[in-house]
């Protein structure tokens, strides 16, 4: 696989790029706006996102939603229906596809903090064993990065499925993000379920079932890709690839399934991997302009030089924000300075302005 990439690399930064308007999904991936920024959101949706051609809008729901299906799980402070109907008709009005994500599988804790799914229900831990520290630090003697929920347990699913159709249903999704990223612990020794059971196999069906699920209303999944890469043999690492051989349930999945593929500090070719494997897939970018910049090239030219097949699957830019959307916009409205290490500098340069 890496000589491959290497390959694939060398082929496509020394062709000259095609316009950017040719991807077909451009987007930006960002937490849901709380309560007091919902108009102000609104505003740069009709000023800013509808003018840079964005068409695709991904947003961190998790449990800042008014459920009615398990309120207990609702955030108090979390978005009214009425408040989440600004937001869906300002996208249909510009024509931008609205993504609902909540995270499933991993990423059910932050530091000392479990998110609510876990609050509520420990009994769907992955860990139960492993105990949150009052003060969190990585690297730790656990590996105790985010928790994850068992893919096993034979009640989980009727929960956060039933937040899936809800939330589909509000935001009047035609697809879904479930995250999947930086799943650390899967199959653990501490799960009376999972333990000693393959590891992509078990990330395999979690991936699998959440795709059929969603395919019984037509609806598509999308996810990270990092644990779908070989960490070990690319040389990408335990963050942006998989050290505990999940990369092998690449073979095992659906081919439907969307696949979000995200580098930070350069430009890996791995977008090509996946394409090459059948799947539709965009880049993902954060903070460095020149890098998203030079990953724009790239996926321009790997469709322009790559067989219709290999082409068809190579889909866009997806640029990611990690803060609060009070912050980005803070950051965005402020005086442009291409020299920053920023999120907000990064996707005005990314989309122009």
């Amino acid at each position: 696989m890496k000589n491959l990439l290497i390959l694939i690399a060398t082929f496509c930064f020394n062709i000259p790029p095609l316009a950017q308007d040719e991807l077909p999904i451009r987007g930006l991936a960002i937490k849901v706006p709380n309560k007091e920024n919902v108009d102000r959101f609104v505003k740069f949706i009709d000023e800013e996102l509808s003018t840079r051609k964005i068409n695709t809008l991904i947003l961190r729901v998790d449990y800042d939603f008014q459920y009615q299906s398990h309120p207990e799980l609702a955030r108090e402070d979390g978005l009214s229906q009425g408040e989440v109907n600004k937001l869906v008709a300002a996208c249909q009005k510009h024509k931008i596809d609205l993504i609902p994500q909540i995270n499933l599988l991993g990423h059910q804790s932050w530091h000392s903090r479990l998110e609510m799914l876990l609050q509520v229900y420990p009994q769907f831990d992955e860990t139960p064993n492993i105990k949150l520290p009052e003060k969190y630090e990585w690297p730790n003697e656990d590996g105790l990065y985010c928790k994850s929920y068992c893919p096993l347990h034979p009640e989980v699913h009727d929960i956060v499925f039933d937040l899936v159709d809800e939330i589909m249903e509000a935001f009047q999704a035609t697809g879904f993000h479930a995250g999947m990223d930086e799943v650390f612990y899967i199959g653990h020794d501490d799960c009376p379920r999972c333990s000693g059971r393959d590891k992509a196999e078990l990330f395999a069906g979690e991936l699998t079932k959440i795709r059929n699920h969603l395919a019984k209303t037509n609806k598509k999944l999308w996810i990270w890709g990092d644990r779908l890469l070989d960490g070990k043999t690319t040389g990408l690492g335990m963050w942006e690839g998989s050290m505990n051989n999940t990369h092998k349930a690449i073979d095992m999945i659906p081919k439907d399934i969307m696949i979000c593929d995200w580098h930070y500090e350069r430009v890996e070719p791995t977008a090509a991997y996946f394409a090459m494997k059948g799947f539709d897939v965009a880049t993902s970018s954060w903070r460095k302009g020149a890098v998203a910049k030079e990953q724009l090239i790239f996926l321009e030219n790997l469709r322009k030089n790559s067989s219709e097949e290999t082409a068809q699957h190579v889909k866009g830019m997806v640029h990611t924000c990690w803060s609060s959307a009070s912050s980005f916009l803070d950051r965005f409205y402020a005086p442009l300075d291409t020299s920053k290490v920023d999120d907000a500098v990064c996707f005005r340069m990314l989309f122009g302005e």
